[in-house]
């Protein structure tokens, strides 16, 4: 069971997007290198509230962020953010 099972990826908001990618050690280019398909733009509007990705890419995402945190730091900035 991965963080998405726990977290719903539509119910972060665009701050606790952008506290978990930096908490997890991401800048916006590694995240472009990791997943295909995937631009530092979209990240950019995820992370500011001016577009959303995909169920699929959010979750894709989640799963990454949530590979380098503990549950209890993911907890936190789902929780708070």
């Amino acid at each position: 069971m991965g963080a998405s099972d726990l977290y719903d990826p539509d119910g972060l908001s665009p701050l606790a997007w952008r506290l978990l990618r930096v908490a997890a050690g991401y800048d916006q280019r590694a995240v472009e290198r990791e997943v295909d398909e995937l631009m530092q733009a979209h990240i950019s509007m995820l992370e500011s509230g001016n577009r959303s990705l995909s169920q699929a890419r959010r979750k894709t995402l989640l799963e990454l962020y949530s590979a380098e945190l503990t549950d209890e730091q993911v907890r936190a900035i789902a929780n708070h953010f």
